[in-house]
């Protein structure tokens, strides 16, 4: 039976009464050290440019997870430091996984650490990963996550929000942020005691910048371990919107000489993740209980097409390797898959947007860095000038689509399809918004400019298929 099979029958178990569908939820927390070999052979770090070669390991590179149970069915939410596990890798994962119904992969998208796309490599035509680093990492994941089922116990959840604008830098007209964090505290019902917490913020790990060469897992290492020292407790790191583009603040920072702490040193990167585990204190100690259980998941595999030039060349060299398919009227229809025979001049890779529906918890499931503005709808208005296509209808919003209910968005969620800008924003044609005598950056690391449309509508159809088999 296929992953996608099995989401399916988890969405139509929604008819069944909920008394007969769940018991008590049970959870576990495990990590894994993914860090790569540096003997041998180069690793190359993801993000940023070419040739950017580790020299050593500052902190390992790690990816962490909790397993949730709710008496008839498994969820697994992992967090990696990586910059974007494409959706075959993550299908891998779950392939070794047959005791779980349904595995969410989120990527922290952090610059700091190995390539594993492979377009980061020594220079633009060659391939920046080696095939069998990204095997280590499927496997390590695979049994981490495994080894969970075992080690299963009762739990109880809080869910809680903080926010603070000064923790963000948009770097990209116009300047909208999501600056809340969203947070899950596990604890026992019999004692009270911490038993993980699954934390989401909104900001790029790329608090070392461009002259880093070590291999680090950035400012969100620092956030889980404070948070570690703060509950004695695992975390889960995981981001959020952070498209559009959204970084670490400049100018908030000092050292004992008063002395402003900035990008590429380690004391800014461990100051901002201390900053940012201060904010989840804050949501973490307010939340409130919540109900979890049952589980219900809806999976959308959708055709994104490749309309950037640079990812077609990447995938005809071999740099990028994931097959792709014909277009077709709908984005949820699939082409032939193209072959050496067989080249479609319109083509798009398969990725995947989810809802998981945790009780009275949802989960939205991005593939890759979205803007803020999909997230509340805060668009400019009137429409900038001289923007590309200033008369596309507003995407639907994570906000309005994902309603009252308290919920979460993970983005590098099971895939990563690059930026996802609105529509209305794109702007790679001159003369471009803003007055501006260049175009800004985003655009040139897109699939295209119909991938918003085509996330928020899936994710859309989502939470439809859920409130109507919830019916």
């Amino acid at each position: 039976m296929s992953k996608l099979t099995v989401c399916v029958l988890l969405v139509l178990a929604a008819s069944v009464p909920a008394s007969l569908q769940a018991g008590s939820l049970r959870v576990a927390f495990g990590q894994v050290d993914i860090t790569p070999e540096l003997k041998g052979r180069p690793v190359f770090l993801a993000g940023y440019g070419y040739n950017r070669r580790a020299t050593g390991v500052h902190d390992p590179i790690m990816a962490r997870a909790v397993l949730l149970d709710d008496g008839q069915r498994k969820i697994a939410i992992i967090g990696a430091d990586l910059i974007g596990v494409a959706l075959p890798d993550v299908e891998r994962i779950r392939e070794n996984l047959p005791g779980v119904d349904y595995a969410i992969l989120a990527s922290s998208h952090s610059h700091e650490g190995p390539d594993v796309i492979g377009i980061w490599g020594p220079n633009p035509f060659t391939r920046g990963v080696h095939d069998d680093y990204v095997t280590l990492v499927v496997d390590r994941i695979s049994q981490m996550v495994a080894s969970l089922e075992g080690k299963l116990q009762p739990a109880t959840v809080k869910f809680g929000t903080a926010q603070d604008e000064k923790l963000l830098r948009d770097s990209r007209l116009p300047i909208v942020y999501d600056p809340v964090l969203r947070a899950l505290r596990f604890q026992s019902p019999e004692t009270g005691a911490d038993i993980g917490l699954l934390v989401q913020w909104n900001s790029h790990p790329e608090a070392m910048g461009p002259k880093n060469t070590l291999l680090t897992g950035d400012f969100p290492a620092t956030t889980v371990a404070e948070l570690e020292k703060m509950y004695h407790c695992p975390v889960v790191y995981v981001s959020g919107a952070v498209g559009g583009l959204m970084a670490p603040p400049r100018g908030l920072f000092y050292d004992a000489q008063g002395n402003e702490l900035k990008e590429g040193d380690f004391a800014y990167c461990e100051a901002y993740g201390r900053a940012v585990a201060h904010l989840a204190e804050a949501a973490i100690d307010s939340a409130t209980p919540i109900i979890v259980t049952p589980f219900r998941v809806a999976a959308k595999r959708v055709l994104i097409p490749v309309e950037n030039p640079l990812y077609r060349v990447a995938r005809k060299l071999g740099i990028v390797k994931r097959p792709v398919f014909e277009l077709a009227d709908d984005f949820e229809t699939f082409g032939r898959q193209a072959t050496m025979e067989f080249r479609p001049e319109e083509a798009g890779v398969k990725s995947e947007v989810a809802v998981a529906q945790l009780g009275q918890l949802r989960i939205a499931c991005i593939p890759g860095e979205l803007y803020p503005e999909l997230v509340y709808g805060e668009f400019q208005d009137p429409i900038e000038s001289n923007v590309d296509f200033a008369d596309s209808p507003r995407e639907p919003t994570a906000a309005s689509v994902l309603g009252d209910d308290k919920w979460m968005l993970f983005g590098l969620a099971n895939d990563e399809v690059g930026y996802i800008i609105p529509k209305s924003q794109w702007d790679s044609k001159a003369p471009y918004a803003y007055d501006r005598e260049d175009r800004q950056y985003g655009e040139i690391n897109s699939c295209g400019p119909d991938v918003a449309p085509i996330v928020m509508e899936a994710l859309r159809r989502c939470v439809v298929e859920l409130d109507g088999e919830g019916k």
